[in-house]
């Protein structure tokens, strides 16, 4: 089951934040450069702020009335780069270790495909970091391709974000001319 996140599920939501990114990137981050980062990006007042934000959405994948994985999407100003005009990006997609290869990441990640695609927007984007190969893989399949790539901080640890994209236009927005 995917539900919206409000904010009142700022806890959990931080929590399950931290677990994910300590199994994903937690091998290649000195701890002190994850605290930094969960003080930070991952604090209860950012990620409330960004749950008050109407320019972007989180959204909890639960198994059995737990919250196992989340996704959040943002368009406009929210998104974390500017470089594609009219665009929904794609931010955040995390599943808890123990719940990896039961489809949930796949059924997330179409979830947020499918608000995109409801969208106006003429481009679905995600970052990816340039060594998780097996999700560089995962989203190729779906068309994405690269068109970019940024460095991402956390503390004194520098990454590289591949930065990949998909068009989204619909025949039915070009001839209304809208825009995301």
């Amino acid at each position: 089951m995917i539900v919206k996140i409000s904010e009142k599920d700022v806890a959990t939501l931080r929590e399950l934040a931290m677990e994910t990114y300590v199994d994903t990137f937690g091998q290649s981050i000195k701890e002190e450069d994850l605290q930094t980062y969960f003080a930070t990006t991952l604090s209860m007042d950012n990620l409330a702020a960004e749950l008050a934000n109407p320019n972007s959405q989180y959204y909890f994948i639960k198994q059995d009335d737990e919250p196992v994985g989340f996704v959040k999407v943002n368009q406009g100003s929210a998104q974390t780069e500017q470089e594609l005009e009219n665009a929904f990006e794609i931010q955040r997609l995390y599943i808890k270790k123990d719940y990896q290869g039961l489809g949930l990441g796949k059924k997330i990640f179409e979830f947020a495909l499918d608000l995109a695609n409801k969208s106006t927007c003429d481009w679905v984007w995600l970052g990816v970091w340039e060594h998780n190969y097996k999700a560089q893989a995962f989203y190729a399949k779906y068309g994405f391709e690269k068109f970019g790539q940024h460095e991402f901080i956390t503390g004194d640890t520098v990454d590289t974000d591949w930065l990949l994209r998909k068009p989204i236009m619909k025949e039915e927005q070009v001839k209304k001319g809208t825009r995301c």
